[in-house]
């Protein structure tokens, strides 16, 4: 198992690279059995990955790690992304790392940032 200190600073570095759009960079950190869930996607492999999310990358400026926490093999980051059109979003993803690769992410989507719904209530339908 992996020190908590090397799983944040892999995760870390996946952010950062993904920041710069260092694509040499972040597929150094992906282990050849990489998979990706999200919403939108079940556990799609490392190819299909950079074919169908990877672009998607464009349109973003900026991720800033709001949170950072490490169990075990596993890094839980808290993300606001800024969009090129000026949207503002949150996101957390699971990382998990196995033998110095990230091996796994699972995206949660988050809300926009400010949020859409009004404070101290609730949008039914949504």
């Amino acid at each position: 198992m992996r020190s908590q200190s090397t799983v944040e600073q892999i995760a870390r570095d996946c952010y950062d690279a993904y920041n710069k759009r260092d694509r040499i960079a972040f597929e150094a950190l992906m282990a050849d059995n990489f998979q990706f869930t999200s919403p939108l996607d079940n556990q799609i492999n490392r190819q299909a990955y950079f074919e169908l999310c990877w672009p998607n990358g464009e349109a973003v400026i900026v991720l800033t790690l709001q949170h950072v926490a490490v169990v075990g093999d596993k890094a839980f980051v808290t993300y606001e992304g800024l969009k090129r059109d000026g949207q503002r979003f949150r996101n957390t993803e699971l990382l998990t790392v196995k033998d110095g690769k990230i091996s796994e992410v699972e995206v949660y989507f988050g809300w926009n940032v400010p949020h859409n719904v009004p404070l101290g209530t609730h949008q039914a339908g949504a």
